[in-house]
């Protein structure tokens, strides 16, 4: 029985160490030994590479080696493999070292390994190379057209999937609508910009061909498979270890070339190496994010139903397709652009294509932004050519609730539980809504713009259906694990598959123990991020982390319960089916006055001084948890803006939201991630953008260039909830990363163009900074 701990406000039990200086990075690593990495990246987006002349680096004093692309090929590397494949994908091969031609700026050409950083980096000067300049192309839809640049012979007009979905007939519903909007739309790149740029120290034992790997990862397992593939290390001498790690957003969750060739490189010198990420670096070689062209069809009645949604996408994928690139604009973007509307007509087909770019993947959202900024805007464009209440809008199209049953979409998912209209009442209210159309009419007299945007969405979270996922392109299976150890004095050792890297597992998952054994959260300690120490996982992303790796820790803790019924029995004297567990104490049913604790049976589980030798000794329990389907979140946000008419500049004045992520484990880390949430996904709305030129440099190359969010931008959020459980997990929890990039850019995104309906604008690409408004609004 549980001890209330779930739903409670514990403090964060990581945040000691990380905010006294005490945390544990990559970078602090220091090994014996250790030498230092750079890498020579390429200053042109597609070049032949003629010759590399690497004599001068070699001859530099403190230089040990410099390796290139053949090198690593001689050496046995392969190329590094894409983890998600979809029928007749062109998937060109990506060495960890360019050999023959680069294909972006930032594509690793050599790798210099010296004895300091410093002279590592002098040297990559050193390095004489012979280019040929070739044509570029950086957008993803004129990379497909007649006559641009090719990027790789494996794939045609530089496409490498094409992917389509449908439901209904949404031609001839577009015919039969009442109205049509057709609308081309930009889901701009970005560039995730974790706190902590990548690391990887790579450390080679010759005696036992043992090699261990510390880098800033997502998901320690995955890069040992990957890994192990690559270098043809066997998976049993190969270990992975990520201590903390200073954010990632979907950016550390692939193997990265430059983790590959700092183990190609350890096991040639038999030295540590290492190598640490320049935040410049940073912006060109780890993967970005977003990058759609999208021309939508939009069908409607005058009555404000959508009937009918067509779409074709262009998905930027970059140079080279990362190891989830292609689950992102398909099957976590085109089913996903239902929403929460009875919408029974759809055709979706996306081109995911090749350009001369940094590779792109998942990044916070991953596919579900996209989708919900496309129906969200979708939706709004109707009520503008209607002259509609773009709240009567999405109430008149809603699903209504389901919380008994699953909900079945036109396109692919069954949504788990979810009542949207009860999201979105709550959230009018709390904004007060009525008085704020009022306000604003009020203000328009005035020659002020106020603008109050909404956005109503669902998202998929909870990665991990295995035969799900198997059958739509994943190489593994996406479970969890948990293995809960109880030591004899009944403290508690959980070890999970899961890996923070800033959620607060090391607080959620102690209080699922704590609160099921009757324990408090300092009894129990989390280990995590070391496949040497850990049960198999397949990480963190996707907001997996409670539905997934909480629920494993969940059936473990159950099963350890289970097993020290068995000695409780004996200790008691009495049938196990009589014995009880409530409360941290074992007893028989009806007479709790003769209870014995959890720490009791927990040393009767080592010591076996009244337990038959038939029983086994020891108290631990595993678990791989592979839930029956995903989890869908949900959540209205409302947001409310001020518009400048002399300077087109943006305020945003209030924030207002209400989600839905199923039961809380603990509301304090919630809210933090629903404000985390909010943050980057407003930041999409008016601020961030990556931006290449025609020649493929990256223009927006430095944090002087590419605009991030500050605290003086933003009000205090106005955050509530609603409560579905999903049935999918024994917690009833959804995922809750995510939800705050998903609902905040439309909702933003919304209250700009909201604000600007007197100047007869209908939409304005992202982001909306204050050139493009004040433009805009000129055009009257």
């Amino acid at each position: 029985m549980a001890t209330q701990i779930i739903g409670s406000t514990v403090k964060r039990r990581e945040d000691p160490r990380l905010i006294t200086g005490a945390g544990k990075y990559t970078d602090n690593i220091v090994l014996p030994r250790m030498t230092f990495m750079a890498i020579l990246r390429s200053p042109h987006a597609h070049a032949r590479i003629k010759k590399i002349d690497a004599s001068r680096a070699q001859k530099h004093p403190g230089v040990l080696a410099v390796y290139t692309g053949e090198d690593l090929k001689k050496g046995g590397v392969n190329p590094i493999p894409v983890g998600f494949v979809l029928p007749d994908m062109k998937t060109a091969q990506h060495h960890p070292l360019a050999i023959d031609e680069v294909h972006y700026v930032g594509d690793g050409m050599a790798a210099v390994v010296a004895t300091d950083r410093y002279t590592a980096k002098d040297a990559l000067d050193l390095i004489d190379v012979e280019y040929e300049t070739l044509p570029v192309v950086v957008d993803g839809e004129k990379a497909t057209h007649a006559g641009a640049p090719q990027l790789h012979p494996e794939a045609p007009d530089n496409v490498a999937y094409y992917w389509k979905v449908g439901a209904g007939d949404a031609d001839k519903a577009l015919t039969e609508a009442d109205g049509v909007i057709k609308q081309r739309i930009i889901n701009q790149r970005l560039i995730p910009t974790a706190m902590e740029p990548r690391v990887a120290i790579a450390d080679y034992q010759p005696a036992t061909g043992d090699l261990t790997l510390y880098t800033t990862t997502q998901n320690p397992h995955l890069i040992r498979l990957l890994m192990a593939l690559v270098l043809g290390q066997p998976e049993h001498k190969l270990r992975v270890v990520s201590q903390d790690v200073g954010g990632g957003f979907g950016s550390k969750i692939y193997l990265y070339a430059d983790e590959v060739i700092a183990c190609f490189a350890a096991k040639q010198l038999a030295r540590p190496v290492k190598w640490t990420e320049e935040r410049t670096e940073n912006y060109k070689a780890t993967i970005h994010g977003r990058d759609h062209i999208t021309d939508a069809e939009v069908g409607y009645k005058k009555d404000g139903t959508i009937t009918a949604l067509k779409v074709k996408t262009w998905a930027n994928q970059g140079a080279y397709l990362s190891n989830f690139a292609p689950l992102i604009p398909t099957f976590f973007y085109g089913p996903m652009l239902q929403g929460v509307y009875q919408i029974s007509n759809f055709f979706v087909e996306v081109w995911g294509t090749y350009t001369n770019t940094t590779p792109v993947d998942a990044y916070r959202g991953a596919g579900r932004p996209e989708a919900a900024y496309l129906i969200e805007r979708a939706v709004d464009w109707v009520a503008f050519e209607l002259k509609m209440d773009p709240a009567e809008v999405r109430r008149k199209n809603m699903i209504p609730p389901f919380t008994s049953a699953p909900y079945q979409t036109s396109m692919v998912y069954a949504y788990d539980s979810g009542n949207y209209p009860a999201t979105l009442e709550k959230a009018l209210k709390n904004a007060g809504y009525a008085d704020l159309r009022k306000k604003q009419a009020e203000l328009r007299k005035q020659g002020k713009y106020m603008g109050i945007g909404i956005s109503t969405y669902v998202e998929i979270t909870g990665a991990a259906p295995a035969q799900v996922a198997a059958s739509i392109g994943a190489g593994v299976a996406l479970v969890e694990s948990a293995l809960v150890r109880v030591h004899p004095t009944g403290k508690v050792v959980v070890y999970t598959g899961s890996h923070a890297h800033g959620q607060g597992h090391e607080t959620t998952f102690a209080q699922i123990v704590a609160d099921q054994l009757g324990l408090s959260v300092d009894d129990v300690e989390i280990v995590h991020g070391d496949t040497e120490r850990t049960p198999w996982g397949a990480g963190t992303y996707g907001s997996r982390s409670q539905p997934v790796g909480g629920a494993a820790v969940y059936v473990a803790t159950q099963r350890v319960i289970e097993k020290g019924k068995k000695f409780a029995t004996h200790m008691l004297e009495a049938a196990e089916a009589d014995v009880v567990f409530e409360g941290g104490k074992y007893f028989v049913k009806g007479t709790p006055s003769k209870a014995i604790t959890f720490q009791e049976v927990a040393l009767e589980a080592y010591t076996a001084k009244k337990v038959p030798a038939d029983v086994e000794s020891g108290l631990e329990a595993i678990s791989f948890f592979n839930p029956s389907n995903f989890t869908f979140p949900n959540g209205a946000h409302i947001a409310v803006v001020m518009v400048d008419p002399d300077t087109g500049k943006v305020d945003l004045t209030r924030y207002i939201c209400v989600d839905d992520v199923g039961k809380v484990i603990n509301p304090m880390i919630v809210e933090g991630q629903i404000h985390g949430g909010i943050v980057q996904g407003l930041a999409q709305a008016l601020w961030e953008g990556a931006v290449y030129d025609d020649d493929g440099q990256l223009l927006s190359g430095s944090m002087m260039d590419y605009a991030l969010p500050i605290a003086s931008n933003l009000p205090s959020f106005e955050t509530s909830r609603t409560e579905t459980p999903s049935p999918v997990n024994p917690l009833g929890a959804k995922g809750a990363g995510e939800a705050g990039t998903i609902g905040s850019t439309p909702a933003v995104a919304n209250a700009v163009m909201d604000a600007l309906k007197p100047f007869g604008v209908r939409h304005i690409d992202m982001p909306l900074t204050s050139e493009k408004v004040w433009r805009a609004m000129q055009k009257k």
